[in-house]
């Protein structure tokens, strides 16, 4: 009964994460969110970065967000080399934690398969960091490889396809970044299963609750909402997830 306990904790934390991925992609077609205002923010960043001639902060900015996700993608390296060394004394590891106040001690199939989960949530983390970070390297090519104001040979039907097509691979961009740290939310459910299945499932669904509160529901998306006049929702957003950091 209580490995059908585990196994069943397990299956409601893939429908949360799983679930609010797919929940928040049809919700941020019709809703204003975080994500789909800041692609309009960066589709507007980059319509004003082709009318300046000095665009040396531009090309500041976007090293600052590379900078973010390589800082993150180093943090799942070490993470992920901490999680491999706990597997290798996972013996040790349970006699310490059978010392704790709280939680039981579950077989060590099932203490394994905790820390393996812990490590697929870090590795997709991972991935998604590094992604992120290749796409603004394309987004600082594009920034060095942008008309200049005077260039009398791009159209403005040129410029306004450039800006479309560079704020796209930023919101691409931000999107992969977002979805790596979003990770960082669900390994903090999985956290919980170490003290109990209940406790896992109980924070799976919390990690939902805030994530759904900070995308639709925030402060700082009423603050970016009356930054500036949207007369239209985000194109193409319906093919895209909003997430939310």
């Amino acid at each position: 009964m209580s490995n059908f306990l585990e196994w069943i904790a397990l299956l409601w934390f893939l429908t949360c994460w799983l679930g609010y991925t797919a929940y928040s992609r049809r919700r941020a077609a019709d809703r204003p969110c975080l994500s789909n205002t800041l692609d309009l923010y960066r589709e507007d960043w980059m319509r004003v970065m082709l009318r300046r001639d000095n665009r040396i902060a531009d090309a500041s900015v976007v090293g600052n967000l590379e900078r973010n996700g390589a800082f993150f993608a180093s943090s799942c390296l070490l993470i992920l080399a901490g999680i491999i060394t706990a597997l290798g004394y996972t013996q040790e590891v349970m006699e310490v934690f059978s010392t704790m106040p709280f939680g039981t001690l579950p077989s060590r199939e099932i203490w394994e398969l905790r820390m393996v989960v812990l490590m697929v949530v870090f590795i997709y983390a991972f991935f998604k960091f590094t992604w992120s970070m290749r796409m603004y390297n394309f987004v600082s090519v594009m920034v060095g490889s942008a008309p200049p104001p005077d260039d009398t040979k791009t159209s403005p039907a040129g410029r306004e396809a450039f800006a479309r097509s560079a704020g796209n691979v930023c919101n691409l961009a931000g999107d992969a970044f977002n979805l790596g740290l979003r990770s960082y939310y669900y390994a903090l459910a999985v956290v919980g299963w170490f003290i109990h299945p209940v406790a896992f499932m109980a924070a799976s669904t919390l990690v939902v609750v805030v994530l759904y509160r900070r995308e639709f529901c925030s402060d700082a998306l009423g603050a970016l909402r009356a930054g500036k006049v949207f007369d239209e929702p985000s194109p193409g957003k319906g093919d895209k997830s909003a997430k939310s950091n």
